[in-house]
Parts: structure tokens; sequence; C-alpha cells
């Protein structure tokens, strides 16, 4: 089984509450740290080179009841709008084993995680409650990470922006013992750039501050410029310009961002929302392109994550007899740049990617 990333190791690196930025950034890339042919430096984890796993694992899992029971009256295949929360914290369960077995649910959390610290859950609110990250799934993972052990007050819910935090139905709170739900506008960004290759960006204050352990949750989805936007681009919401790194469809852009030490080593798992999909005009919501696909996709890794993603894209596009996004023009080539010697972000090769699918009964 993959598991998720030493824990040990990463939190060396991101002892940002007792070092200065200068020593994070030291702890982040000391050791050996790996050149590419033009010379530029690859952030490491101490004492070794920053690698790819031989092998990454995606786990996917469905639950056509998710919704509940197809509509025959109306000849739908599909059942309502509203997840079911109890399903859908069992699809959460269901696909966070796939990844690692555990003797009990919150057991594969402790390995993420741990009492004390701090856990900002990164979630997707462009789309509105039409295409946003599923607040029952939030809530199912914060119910996971409390039975872990992590206060609710050392949970934030977040994204750049705390009127489309609330237009995609989520409650704004911030204070007292409870989990913290507000954008970086609340707080703003740093005050320095942090900076890879040809990206140089402030970031928010919400994951340099409030966030020892990151929990990627995005959203499954089309993207009109970069092919598709899931994982991987999700970290654009981290930045304060991302409208910067839109050119050439995001590429290198997006494995630039995720490159950047201070986010890659607090990066810990991404749950992708596919309970409600888009496979065309994205990344805005149109509701005649997007799909109730009930799903969730999980893995460590996120190269793995996007390139899985990707292909479920291209599948649903083939069934509505929709062009595949490289006939488009905008194949999401930003996933082979994340993959390369010079990123090192993950695995691309499907010969390198077990996929793991399942269905909850």
């Amino acid at each position: 089984m993959e598991g998720f990333p030493a824990r040990e190791k990463v939190e060396a690196m991101c002892k940002e509450r007792t070092t200065s930025r200068r020593e994070f950034l030291r702890n982040c890339v000391a050791g050996a740290v790996a050149i590419n042919t033009a010379g530029q430096s690859t952030p490491s984890f101490p004492g070794r080179a920053v690698a790819p796993p031989a092998r990454s694992r995606v786990s996917i899992a469905r639950d056509p009841l998710l919704r509940g029971a197809p509509r025959r009256e109306t000849g739908s295949s599909q059942g309502g709008n509203r997840v079911d929360p109890t399903r859908i914290l069992v699809l959460l369960d269901q696909a966070v084993h796939g990844i690692i077995n555990a003797g009990d649910p919150s057991g594969a959390w402790t390995k993420a995680v741990r009492p004390g610290q701090r856990v900002g859950l990164k979630v997707n609110t462009l789309g509105g409650r039409g295409l946003s990250t599923n607040v029952l799934l939030v809530e199912a993972i914060c119910e996971r990470l409390r039975e872990a052990g992590i206060k609710a007050s050392d949970i934030v819910i977040w994204d750049r922006d705390s009127e489309e935090l609330e237009r995609a139905g989520f409650r704004i709170r911030s204070g007292g013992n409870q989990v913290q739900c507000y954008g970086t506008d609340r707080v703003g960004y740093s005050d320095y750039l942090a900076s890879f290759g040809s990206v140089g960006s402030r970031l928010s204050k919400i994951l340099i501050e409030r966030c020892d352990v990151l929990i990627n949750v995005p959203v499954l989805k089309d993207h009109d410029g970069a092919g598709v936007t899931i994982a991987l681009k999700n970290m654009y919401g981290v930045i304060h310009n991302p409208n910067k790194y839109h050119p050439d469809g995001c590429n290198p852009y997006i494995a630039d961002v995720n490159a950047l030490p201070e986010l890659r080593c607090r990066l810990r798992l991404h749950i992708c929302d596919a309970t409600t999909a888009c496979f065309e005009g994205g990344p805005g919501f149109k509701p005649q392109f997007a799909w109730r696909a009930n799903t969730l996709i999980v893995s460590t890794d996120p190269v793995a994550l996007d390139y899985s993603g990707w292909q479920m894209i291209e599948r649903k596009r083939a069934a509505e007899g929709l062009k595949t996004l490289t006939a488009e023009g905008r194949a999401p080539n930003y996933i082979a740049t994340a993959a390369d010697a010079r990123h090192r972000l993950g695995n691309n090769d499907p010969r390198r990617i077990t996929v793991v699918e399942t269905q909850v009964a």
C-alpha cells in the first residue's frame, strides 16, 4: 500500500512556528538537492532529493445511491440533488481505505495528522452551489479529523474569498471552539514572494500562519484554458496573482506553484470531489455540462490524481460525443510538467499508477 508520506520528514520541514522563514526554506531544500540540466534546483526533503514514488496509488470510489434511488417516475437514472450525509461519510471512508488500510475509519487519518496540528482544508468554491466542493463532504472530513484527535478549532476550511465560500453553502465562522471557515480576503497574503521557476507569488496567510498540514479538496472539472482543473490547479487559490499564470494552458505555471516549498511541504492528502463534476464549459458552472458522477478520487500524489481525473473526463466527453481535449488544442500538458525531472511532484505514467476502483454496496 502507498500510505501517506513519512510524517516525521514532513513535520521536520514545516516547523514554521519555531523557525524563521530563512530556516524554514533551508529545511525544505536542504540535503541532496537535485539539479536539472538548466542548473535549476528542486526543493527536497532534508537529506535526500525529492523523487516520486516508484508507483502511485489512486483510489476511485463510487456510490450510485449517493443521492438516493433513481427516480423512475421521471425516467431519471439519478436520484435527487442533495447527497446523503451518511452515505458521503461511507464513501469517504471507502475512498481513503483504497489508499491505506486501517482497522477503523479514523485510523487512516492518524497517519496523515496528529493531535496538536492545525489542519487546513483548501476547498474550491468558484462554481457556486452548482459546482463547488460539497459542504457535506467537507463536514465528513472534519468528523474524521476530530476522531483522529484534531481539535475543531484547529481545523480551518478556506478558499480565496469569503463571499465565494458563502455562495457555495459554507458558513463563515472564526474564533471559539468550532471549525473555522473564512477566505484569504479576511487575513491577506504574506509580505514576501515565494518563488519557483517562473512563479513569484505571495501566499495566503491562512496557509503560512494557520496550517501545519494542508488537505486539498478540489472538484473534478473541465477548464477552458488548462484542459482540466483538479488537484494541482486548485493551488492557484493559494496565491495572490493567479491571473498572471494562465498563458499557454497554465504550463509550466501550475507545476511551478505546486513546487513552492512553503506549499509542498504542507500538502498531505488530496480528496477530489466528483460527486458533481464538469466535462465541458468549465471552470464555471453550466448545468448542461455537469454530471453527477457520485464519486470521490483520493491520492497522496496530485499528479497521478490529475492524470486519472483527466482520463475520467475524457471518457465522459467521448460518451457525450465531444472531441478529446487534445483534439481541441487544450490538453492539460501541465500534468506532464509536474512529473518531469525538475518538479518531480508525482507520476503521470499510467504504468506507474495503480488505480483502485470500488463501489459502495
